[in-house]
């Protein structure tokens, strides 16, 4: 991972923003900047440098995973050991007063906001900022494209264990467990999200998590999942009908599969992210089911399973190659069921490309 070339994209952008320095607290934005995964740092970055804020508790695994940052092991909270630091060598911040630093606007609370006016009035000035190290996120280089494939393919061998556990009278939560069991013996940290197993009227719930509920004789079964491998995310969903689909059934799932192939085949560098969901919207209209699609086509996926940007109307966001997406078209009717479809994506310049693509016919067990 080329950490280095990150912290200095982050630095270019500070003139246009106005700062002399940037403290980062989100974590996996720390982790993008640096290679720090431990639950509790700050990351001050300068425009000679950087200096990640951590506690004893992660000395080791600092030196360890940190790359192109000074590190300070301190005696208080990362934020209170950042800001005591900002005072003593607020020269190397900047010379001129006020200096000014910005802040993760939608990450750092209210209280943090507080403690930090108080320690660093009058040398400092606190600039909010918003997607700064998000904006940079959004486009994938290779090495994470390759982790991202690499989950999304473990992700996807999970729905074979699934097809074997559904039948009618298992529990959702039991075929979400057995899923959940070869992720981890097949390398997975962890679950991307808690596992999604809606069966019957329950597959009207979009994240109807698996819960005790019996899977039906009859009904759709609605499957989203994915693992966290190398510190990245996968997001499929694959809905499949237990006992014979109704002429209803099986017209509300063609329907969904032909507004996911529709906003696949709208998907390249350039394209409004607002065109995706209207190309799957479109489809959805014309067979009368749209009013039920009642959430975003899809989103950002890499180090967190939600990232910018949103594939949604009213977004202004452009695709730009590199860019990892999901396409997830929905329909969920109350009462009766409902059906997803999901993929995840790679924006190219002529297209997309599909990370472990597997077939989207109706399975019926």
């Amino acid at each position: 991972m080329d950490y280095k070339g990150r912290l200095k994209s982050v630095q270019t952008i500070f003139v246009r923003k106005s700062l002399d320095a940037l403290l980062v607290t989100h974590l996996p934005n720390i982790r993008y900047l640096c290679g720090f995964t431990g639950t509790a740092s700050a990351l001050l970055i300068l425009e000679s440098g950087s200096v990640l804020f951590t506690d004893g508790r992660y000395s080791e695994q600092a030196r360890a995973e940190v790359q192109g940052s000074r590190i300070v092991i301190a005696r208080k909270a990362p934020l209170a050991a950042a800001a005591e630091w900002s005072i003593e060598n607020k020269s190397k911040v900047a010379r001129k007063k006020p200096r000014r630093l910005g802040i993760e606007s939608e990450h750092l609370t209210v209280a943090g906001r507080r403690q930090l006016a108080s320690c660093l009035r009058p040398e400092f000035q606190l600039r909010e900022t918003r997607g700064v190290v998000e904006g940079l996120r959004m486009v994938k280089d290779a090495d994470e494209i390759a982790r991202l494939r690499a989950a999304a393919a473990l992700g996807a061998s999970l729905f074979n264990r699934a097809l074997q556990m559904i039948r009618p009278g298992v529990t959702e939560n039991e075929v979400a467990a057995e899923m959940e069991y070869v992720a981890r013996r097949s390398g997975a940290e962890q679950m991307s999200f808690p596992t999604i197993i809606a069966a019957g009227k329950r597959s009207a719930l979009p994240h109807g998590r698996a819960s005790q509920a019996v899977i039906p004789s009859r009904g759709f079964v609605v499957c989203d999942f994915g693992v966290i491998l190398a510190g990245y995310c996968s997001d499929r969903t694959r809905t499949v009908h237990v006992g014979r689909p109704t002429g209803e059934a099986r017209r509300m799932y063609e329907a969904v599969r032909a507004a996911q192939a529709a906003a696949m085949e709208t998907i390249k560098g350039g394209v409004g992210v607002g065109d995706i969901d209207q190309a799957a919207r479109k489809v959805l209209k014309t067979e009368g089911l749209v009013s039920h699609f009642t959430h975003s086509t899809g989103h950002g996926v890499g180090l967190e399973i939600h990232e910018p940007p949103r594939i949604a109307a009213g977004q202004t966001e452009t695709l730009r190659p590199g860019m990892v997406i999901t396409v997830e078209p929905g329909v969920y009717v109350a009462g009766s069921g409902g059906v997803r479809i999901e993929d995840t994506v790679v924006v190219t310049e002529q297209g997309c490309d599909v990370l472990a693509p597997t077939s989207t016919e109706l399975i019926t067990i």
